[in-house]
């Protein structure tokens, strides 16, 4: 990568298994990066650390091509919600970002908590209701 900094795996877009587009994907220590574009390049980057879920989809055409895509989902504001479309090697590349993530929380010492929410109150008929008071 151009940005100077020191990549740990990179692909293309594939289309029919062929790296033919201008879509490139990054994995540094640290970060994950969406480039796109060739005239007008957008980037798009995700600190690992704040990556909450990763996970993959493989369609029957992309299975014959041996690509998925990994679908990214993190509390960054930016870029919450993000799509490595038709990367080679789809389960090991999820395992490798899914590394990555966790060894970025450990160090810098974050914890991710599930709210799980159980729906309303029911009321126990073994216990009396609330008196109201008029």
């Amino acid at each position: 990568m151009k940005l100077g900094v020191e990549t740990i795996w990179q692909d293309r877009k594939r289309v029919l298994g062929m790296p033919l587009t201008f879509t490139k994907y990054f994995l540094s220590e640290d970060r994950l990066f969406l480039q796109t574009g060739v005239l007008n390049m957008k980037m798009e980057e995700v600190l690992l650390y704040r990556v909450s879920d990763i996970g993959v989809h493989v369609s029957l055409g992309q299975r014959i091509f041996g690509v998925g895509t990994i679908i990214i989902h993190s509390s960054d504001k930016s870029a919450p919600h993000l799509e490595l479309k038709n990367v080679k090697n789809p389960l090991v590349v999820k395992e490798l970002i899914h590394k990555h993530v966790e060894s970025m929380k450990t160090e810098r010492g974050v914890r991710v908590s599930e709210f799980l929410d159980d729906g309303p109150k029911r009321h126990d008929p073994c216990t009396p209701p609330p008196k109201m008071e008029h």
